[in-house]
């Protein structure tokens, strides 16, 4: 399974590819999509919708994931964070891809197990979970990173419980006959 994570930001959006082979997670790109400070915002978000779909273009993932919204220093910020994810989001649909969101706290968890880590412990975690050489910057890759890191996690624990559950069906019919 190849997933695109992404976290989501007006000036800088975050993006990580990572790869599962059997138990292994191989890192195929990551970086970052920054906007200009003298763009207009609907530029800003044309941007980060064109090198998304040139990014799932160029990489093919199975899946995007993607950080939810969870806090915003103000109103103004939140709707900005809304609409870049709106872009993202119509760039994974556009290109006929299925979504899957979690919350910094669902994603903290999934990696160190602590839902309060910070964006530094995060990024060290994330480098050593991936095999990687150096840390991934900026910090929005990592993050991104991160997001796809927990997508996978979630994916495979919700496989094993559902072959558990299938497992445990067919016992019981069997047990019914």
């Amino acid at each position: 399974m190849r997933v695109l994570g992404i976290d989501p930001g007006s000036y800088v959006t975050g993006y990580g590819i990572v790869e599962k082979n059997g138990s292994d997670l191989n890192t195929l790109k990551w970086g970052a999509i920054c906007t200009k400070r003298n763009q207009s915002f609907p530029e800003k978000l044309k941007k980060i919708y064109d090198d998304l779909k040139e990014i799932i273009k160029l990489y093919e993932p199975s899946i995007v994931a993607i950080e939810n919204i969870f806090f915003a220093q103000n109103a103004k910020s939140a709707l900005k964070l809304g609409q870049v994810r709106g872009a993202a989001i119509l760039a994974a649909i556009n290109s006929g891809l299925k979504l899957a969101e979690y919350s910094p706290l669902e994603i903290k968890q999934s990696i160190t197990g602590y839902g309060r880590a910070d964006k530094n412990q995060m990024q060290s975690i994330v480098t050593k979970l991936l095999c990687l050489k150096e840390s991934p910057k900026p910090l929005d890759a990592s993050d991104a990173l991160s997001v796809a890191i927990c997508h996978l996690h979630s994916a495979a624990f919700k496989e094993k419980c559902n072959i558990s559950l299938q497992s445990s069906l067919r016992t019981q019919k069997l047990r019914q006959q």
